[in-house]
């Protein structure tokens, strides 16, 4: 039996192993970075080891320092998590070497397919060759042998372009997974992706515990899962089981996987036969694993710990009941090109009587290194539409105090009339509705009111609902885009005269109540250095006075977030001129990354990037002096 379990891994799927490994009475280990010193996945395990360094190929990609660890720390198995090491063939050699269990599956199965080349080939469906793309085949989409959630991944619409995404996605890969190798596929414009969730012991019985729907993406990486896949056609959704249990019984696979399908529309479109594309077969736990769990009242991780044990699985899986659905809570700007964001997460709190999966708590801070995912959120109903509602009214209720998040799109994703509908999902959801979805919420200009008056309250002392109508002087303040003014008023109240009808019922430092239209709402308020979070909004504290450090020369280019600058574009050097438009160098920051391009046409008369360099937001990358053509947004 397994006594104490090493998670090769951090933050939420450390926290999530370690939860199940307690419930069974094992023990664990967490190994860390340096940046994960005081991370939520070290508080929780019985023991930790430092792993030296901050960056990913130092640390977590660090087979024999992990290892060494789990020897160090007396564990006698290695759970990889996802990510990371996780479909590394020789770190799972490593481990059995070392006289450790590891919960995964065998090192050939790994081998097999954990490279999407040699997956596609055992399978009968070789790769396209980069050398023979032409323009017929565009568009393609270049993508890492190895790993997976987005890393390594470029669309490619224009044959001139391939050459330099391949070098781009190469070196994304090597960054990410210590591989760089892509390879070419064709590009299916808006299909659904379905994926079956594979278990199997050393006995020869193999489960397929139904189909996930993750078609909701941004970036090649998932935001929305739900289980079961919704609205398949029964003979379809029995062909993906099938496939997916001839691939792993053909490479003798044991312990958890998934088998990924883009299923698009067939030649004649909608509503004719579908075409099923096999993407990949995850060697391992999936991120999204709890809606399996739910709607098959399994523990994943408990079975992956039983199989690695030898024991045998029941011969058939439970019956599946109601619907299931997870949303990826992430510190990002969705509105910003899913800008990643950083700082202290003041306060995180979610009603009871959901799951919540997540590697951080109040009070933790959200750096650059890794993955700007904090949770995932999952409900679990007897159909779909109520699971929908219940997230969407979870998140909304949910308190997060910090950076940026996307839980607003999240709410508005949940709640769109064509995700929630009958028709077919897909990957194009975002290429379509962003804007929408990403418009400011209703509600913030209250908001931003109550933010004025909580704070006056605490400067003044100034409390209660009454009033009388004393002229004076307006204050007035300023959160986001909105602009309240006020005024005192006898009795201890406030009279608001911008925006208008507005009737202030109550007013304290940490809650306001408000009516507006004869419906009375009511607002906590927390203020922190630059933001103030009024109910469900957060609003950014607008200075009276322009900071004269923020005045910068005409034409910087400043860095959108914290990050490590990856790469500058080829021979690019000061005096050159630059076309609107033309990516001038790589930040890598949170597992994405990021490109910065010339704003407009003109010639760079300063360049402070360089390859290997800390950057935090607001610093200055480089200049361009601009002529007067068009502007590209950043």
């Amino acid at each position: 039996m397994i006594l104490t379990v090493l998670v090769a891994n951090r933050g939420e799927i450390a926290c999530r192993v370690f939860r199940t490994c307690r419930e069974l009475g094992i023990s664990t280990v967490a190994v860390y970075s340096d940046a994960d010193a005081d991370a939520l996945h070290v508080r929780e395990a019985d023991a930790a080891v430092r792993l030296p360094g901050a960056a990913p190929s130092e640390t977590y990609l660090r087979g024999d320092l992990v290892v060494a660890a789990a020897l160090a720390a007396g564990a006698d198995a290695v759970h990889p998590g996802y990510g990371f090491l996780s479909e590394n063939a020789d770190f799972a050699r490593a481990v059995t070497d070392a006289g450790l269990v590891w919960i995964g599956p065998p090192p050939e199965a790994i081998e097999a397919m954990a490279s999407k080349t040699r997956a596609k080939e055992l399978l009968g469906l070789p790769p396209l060759r980069a050398a023979d793309v032409t323009g017929a085949d565009l568009p393609v989409l270049v993508k890492a042998a190895a790993g997976g959630g987005g890393r390594g991944m470029r669309v490619v619409r224009e044959l001139e372009a391939l050459e330099e995404e391949l070098r781009a996605a190469s070196a994304e890969a090597a960054s990410a997974f210590g591989d760089g190798e892509v390879f070419v596929e064709p590009y299916v414009e808006n299909g659904r992706h379905v994926e079956v969730q594979l278990l199997c012991d050393a006995h020869g019985t193999v489960w397929a515990l139904g189909t996930r729907d993750c078609s909701l993406q941004r970036r090649h990486q998932k935001v929305i899962e739900e289980a079961p896949a919704p609205g398949l056609p029964a003979a379809l959704e029995a062909s993906l089981l099938d496939t997916a249990v001839r691939a792993a019984k053909s490479v003798g696979y044991v312990g958890a996987g998934t088998v990924e399908f883009l299923v698009a529309d067939g030649p004649e479109g909608p509503g004719s036969a579908p075409r099923v594309h096999f993407l990949e077969m995850n060697t391992r736990l999936q991120v999204e694993h709890p809606v399996t769990e739910e709607v098959y009242g399994v523990d994943l991780v408990a079975l992956q710990l039983a199989v690695a044990e030898g024991r045998a699985l029941p011969p058939e899986p439970p019956a599946r009941r109601g619907h299931a659905v997870e949303a990826r809570l992430y510190a990002e700007d969705p509105a910003r090109d899913w800008a990643p964001q950083t700082g202290v997460l003041h306060r995180f709190e979610t009603p009871a009587g959901v799951r919540v999966d997540t590697g951080y708590a109040s009070g933790d801070a959200i750096g650059v290194h890794y993955d700007p995912m904090l949770a995932k959120v999952i409900v679990h109903a007897g159909t779909r539409e109520e699971a929908l509602r219940k997230l969407a009214h979870t998140l909304e209720r949910a308190v997060v105090h910090g950076p940026a998040t996307n839980r607003d799109l999240l709410v508005a994703s949940l709640r769109h009339p064509e995700f929630a509908g009958p028709d077919a999902l897909d990957t194009g959801f975002y290429d379509r509705n962003l804007p929408a979805l990403t418009a400011p919420a209703p509600g913030g200009e209250y908001a931003a009111v109550a933010a004025a008056l909580a704070g006056a309250s605490a400067a003044t002392g100034r409390f209660g609902g009454g009033w009388r109508n004393v002229r004076s002087q307006d204050e007035t303040r300023t959160y986001g885009g909105h602009e309240v003014r006020y005024r005192p008023a006898r009795g201890g109240g406030y009279e608001i005269t911008s925006p208008q009808g507005v009737r202030v019922v109550a007013a304290a430092p940490d809650r306001v109540s408000l009516e507006v239209g004869g419906v009375v709402r009511h607002f906590g308020v927390t203020a922190y250095e630059d933001t103030v979070h009024a109910g469900a909004h957060r609003l950014t504290v607008r200075p009276r006075f322009t900071d004269p450090a923020d005045l910068q020369e005409p034409g910087s280019l400043l860095a959108p977030m914290p990050g490590t600058v990856v790469r500058v574009a080829d021979g690019l050097a000061v005096g050159d001129r630059v076309t609107a438009g033309q990516p001038l160098l790589w930040l890598e920051a949170m597992k994405m990354e990021h490109r910065v391009i010339a704003p407009a046409s003109g010639t760079l008369t300063a360049l402070h990037a360089a390859p290997g360099r800390q950057v935090e937001v607001g610093a200055l990358l480089a200049v361009v002096q601009t002529e007067a053509q068009e502007v590209v947004p950043a």
